[in-house]
């Protein structure tokens, strides 16, 4: 039996974030895909799990937005990283992925980013077998693997993931393309 990805977003993804625990909602007890987001299934998943997952969409659409624009194109799509997170984040041909699996690393496709949010993750993720990377530890935060265009960074949250820590990300980003 193959890995599965499973998830919001698209199989097709430019850039997929990664955590350990997908919403608590009856819809994701039996997700067995990466499906992508509906309607307004980012406010429904935020009103039924709280202000936690409401910091991860945010994060997560702030991160795409401070990517290099010459390697990528989130930030062209709209005019602030709000009304893409509203518009674009997660949804059909988006590019984009949020995974609750661990990371299926297809050593063909070096277009694929792959960000696990939080170093606990990243590290349980290794001792569980579920991801094979050589991570060259920058710091006690972010990690990355060349080979694999793997980074790993703070969790997706206001504190731990701060404006100053998603430039230095987008840095990370930057030089892993320039090294492939």
């Amino acid at each position: 039996m193959t890995e599965q990805a499973i998830g919001l977003g698209v199989q097709n993804f430019n850039v997929a974030v990664y955590v350990a625990k997908a919403p608590s909602m009856p819809y994701f007890e039996t997700l067995e895909s990466v499906e992508p987001v509906i309607n307004e299934q980012i406010n429904t998943i935020n009103q039924h799990c709280g202000n936690g997952w409401r910091k991860v969409f945010n994060v997560y659409a702030k991160v795409l937005f401070a990517l290099p624009s010459e390697h990528y194109s989130f930030a062209k799509q709209a005019d602030s990283w709000q009304a893409y997170r509203d518009k674009f984040l997660l949804q059909n041909n988006s590019k984009t992925a949020l995974l609750f699996s661990a990371p299926i690393i297809n050593g063909t496709n070096k277009n694929q980013l792959h960000i696990i949010a939080g170093r606990t993750h990243a590290k349980n993720l290794l001792q569980q077998g579920k991801l094979n990377a050589q991570f060259n530890w920058l710091d006690d935060e972010f990690a990355i693997d060349t080979t694999n265009n793997i980074i790993v960074c703070p969790y997706f949250d206001y504190r731990q993931l701060s404006n100053i820590k998603i430039a230095r990300l987008s840095e990370l980003v930057a030089k892993l393309k320039t090294s492939n």
